[in-house]
């Protein structure tokens, strides 16, 4: 379906970037409980490969997850079998009735889908409201600028036991865009297995976001951080609230 976190990238997000998911979940389940959701459907958009499903799974929610990359809904359905997971953009994909939302690690910002603009982010966020319950809520986290300091481009690189990625980054702040440039080599039998994917993300105003889910109706805080865990530089999540 895209050429976006194919299996080689989905495969080490999988296996060494794991920290955000698992960290940031007990953060997030506090969230929850402060509004009394205990049970019921979570959706999980741009689930990735099932990590936050598995931890929702161990505490009895129930999941629909939601990505654009068939390479990581295969590791989610492994991950996590009792969670429903689709392969599908959210923005377009249809949402059931639940009691939350989530879109953790930046998702909403990916440009993945040529429709990711303002009015289908506007419909998109209309689309949840409808189908919140009553106090449900929806947390979500996005990039703003400012990641590269006074830089307006950066290299760096991570590794494993069989893998190794090198990814350069380009702000572009007239455009309000960042772009990576990530190159993986995995480790396939003995060799090594070079893949390259770009990525683009959107560059939002925390502010101007904020006011356009109160106008929807939501009650909105922002926040840097899941509980304990801290979000990286240039990230502000957003817990918006349903009214009861």
């Amino acid at each position: 379906m895209t050429d976006y976190y194919q299996e080689d990238l989905a495969f080490i997000h999988d296996v060494g970037y794991s920290e955000f998911a698992r960290t940031a979940a007990p953060g997030i389940l506090d969230i929850f409980a402060r509004y009394k959701i205990h049970d019921g459907l979570v959706v999980d958009l741009g689930c990735g490969s099932g990590l936050w499903a598995e931890q929702l799974i161990k505490r009895g929610f129930d999941v629909v997850g939601i990505d654009i990359s068939e390479a990581m809904i295969q590791l989610a359905r492994r991950r996590a079998p009792q969670a429903e997971f689709r392969v599908a953009s959210l923005f377009q994909a249809s949402i059931p009735p639940c009691r939350a939302v989530t879109s953790l690690g930046e998702c909403i910002s990916y440009l993945f889908d040529t429709g990711n603009d303002g009015h289908s982010l506007t419909q998109l966020f209309r689309r949840i409201y409808a189908q919140l319950a009553p106090g449900g809520v929806f947390i979500f986290d996005v990039m703003v600028p400012g990641e590269l300091g006074r830089a307006t481009t950066a290299r760096s690189f991570a590794e494993g036991d069989d893998w190794m990625t090198v990814i350069e980054k380009q702000e572009d702040r007239k455009q309000q865009t960042l772009t990576r440039r990530i190159t993986t080599f995995r480790k396939i039998g003995d060799l090594y297995r070079r893949s390259d994917e770009v990525h683009r993300v959107r560059l939002f105003d925390a502010k101007a976001m904020a006011a356009e889910l109160r106008r929807l109706g939501f009650r909105v805080r922002t926040t840097h951080r899941y509980g304990s865990y801290g979000l990286h530089k240039a990230r502000v999540a957003f817990i918006a609230r349903k009214p009861a």
